[in-house]
């Protein structure tokens, strides 16, 4: 299987979406239109294709054999657009408590700790949580996964955020809403920075 990296070369600064037809780095209009609380969000490789599937397999806890090479692709597309050394401390996007029973492990969590090895950072799992009652994103619409996201995430132990740069790990970025909710809660306790890493990104159609 071909593996589908992202380009890091050019691209939104702040979202890493690439627009057919510009070069360099710019902030998109999605960006632009609905600015996230993350300050950088990078993908590895490209939600689709085999790769799609090998995710989706990951990510109920069927395939996690492969979180070490996961791992390593991340490692690399951070560290072609972010100084990884000067993260403060790992974490990973929160599951909820019954995916964590459905599937028995948050895959966010196995690849937030190997990235954290590899980086020499400190990892923390319990530092954020999911709130409330929220909607499964799988079925929302763009505007839907970000009402639904806004107020989703609260920071339980603001002792490990404030005033520190954050590398907040997740498996799949599609629009960016659950990364953006999790950085408002993270800087509300008072993050400085919220640098986010995630296995797959959605591939754009515009």
């Amino acid at each position: 299987m071909s593996i589908p990296f992202v380009s890091q070369e050019g691209g939104c600064k702040v979202c890493g979406r690439g627009v057919e037809g510009y070069e360099g780095e710019y902030v998109c209009e999605k960006c632009r239109e609905r600015a996230p609380f993350f300050d950088v969000a990078v993908g590895a490789v490209d939600f689709a294709g085999e790769m799609r599937e090998t995710v989706l397999r990951y990510k109920d806890a069927k395939a996690l054999w492969l979180t070490e090479d996961f791992a390593d692709w991340m490692e690399a597309a951070g560290r072609s657009r972010i100084d990884v050394s000067l993260a403060d401390i790992v974490l990973p996007v929160p599951s909820t408590l019954m995916r964590r029973i459905d599937r028995g492990v948050n895959p966010a969590v196995c690849l937030a700790q190997a990235l954290a090895r590899r980086i020499g950072r400190s990892f923390r799992g319990d530092v954020l949580r999911r709130v409330g009652a929220p909607k499964k994103q799988a079925n929302l619409s763009e505007d839907e996964r970000w009402e639904n996201a806004e107020d989703s995430f609260a920071v339980i132990r603001p002792e490990f955020v404030k005033g520190r740069t954050i590398l907040l790990v997740d498996d799949i970025q599609t629009t960016g809403a659950t990364l953006s909710g999790c950085a408002k809660a993270l800087k509300m306790a008072g993050a400085w920075r919220v640098w986010c890493i995630s296995l797959a990104r959605a591939v754009w159609n515009s």
